[in-house]
């Protein structure tokens, strides 16, 4: 039985600032589209200027009074990483809503970042966790700060192998997407915890999309080859529009109702499609102490510790 409906209409976001990672295309693209509607000021951190400026020109062109601006971030670069929230710090502006969405899957070979972590670990996970840590301090200058992560329907099947975090003994595609993907919705959750212990102010909140046709099935498994064909025409059947995909994370990143450090996502069969709605979340992704290891391995592996950004606010 489909789980209750929710509203995925953004509220009046005027005045309000926020970040998208991977906002060129897919659900990023399309969330900028519709906040950026809502009044926000969308600051579209993106790995490829010239595809951001793209998108930036779409979006105007649907849109002429969005306002946007493009911010430089390689989530597989931790350097990339901490001179865009340094960029951000130096505006002195409030973050009000930070979106943590950009994304590979499913790389079909073994590649690492950078700072030599696996692609899909240190890019889906380790960057945004860094990248959350950094701006601290410009979301907590919010009057009701927001971090939202994107996880995918594809963490239930995610597993912890801590001994092989970087996949550096065996390499399995989906395992190792699973893996970056349960650990999203892992860092959402204990955000939230530790956000209510130490008085941080902030509200954590995760979704994913179900089945949504966007370029993760090319620049992913694909290695960026297009879908064409019978195999396109099998998406477009069983996949949901972004326009569809983004209503999950359009309550977790800015509806007023949103619980903190909960889990959106469609509430049709096996949350494949449908409006928006609470989410099941994974038994690995219940584990207090598991949650509790992933995070101490994140400031360790990006040297990025919570405790030397994040101040005890009053709210």
């Amino acid at each position: 039985m489909p789980r209750t409906a929710l509203d995925s209409t953004p509220p009046d976001l005027t005045d309000r600032l926020v970040v998208i990672t991977g906002a060129n295309s897919g659900l990023g693209l399309g969330l900028t589209e519709r906040l950026a509607a809502a009044g926000a000021e969308v600051v579209m951190a993106v790995r490829n200027r010239e595809k951001g400026e793209r998108a930036a020109e779409g979006v105007r062109g649907r849109n002429p009074d969005a306002r946007l601006r493009l911010l430089d971030c390689d989530l597989a670069d931790l350097g990339s990483v901490r001179a865009a929230a340094q960029t951000l710090l130096d505006e002195g502006r409030a973050v009000d809503i930070l979106i943590n969405n950009a994304g590979i899957m499913a790389v079909p070979d073994r590649r690492e970042t950078i700072d030599g972590f696996e692609l899909q670990f240190g890019s889906n996970h380790l960057g945004p966790f860094a990248l959350t840590g950094l701006l601290m301090p410009a979301l907590q200058k919010a009057d009701a700060p927001r971090v939202m992560s994107t996880s995918s329907i594809v963490a239930r099947i995610g597993r912890w192998q801590w001994n092989n975090l970087n996949a550096e003994r065996r390499y399995s595609a989906w395992g190792a997407y699973a893996l970056s993907k349960l650990a999203n919705l892992a860092f959402a959750r204990e955000l939230q915890r530790r956000s209510d212990l130490e008085g941080w102010g902030v509200t954590s909140t995760a979704a994913h999309p179900g089945g949504t046709s966007t370029n993760l099935q090319v620049t992913g498994p694909r290695d960026g080859r297009p879908v064409e064909g019978a195999a396109k025409r099998r998406m477009d059947r069983i996949m949901q529009t972004v326009d569809e995909g983004i209503r999950p994370a359009l309550v977790a990143a800015a509806s007023p109702t949103a619980l903190p450090g909960a889990y959106y996502g469609p509430n049709g069969a096996m949350e494949l499609r449908g409006a928006a709605s609470l989410a099941w979340v994974p038994f690995p992704a219940r584990d207090a102490s598991a949650l509790v290891r992933l995070w101490d391995v994140s400031e360790q592996l990006t040297g990025v510790r919570y405790a030397e950004h994040a101040e005890t606010v009053s709210r």
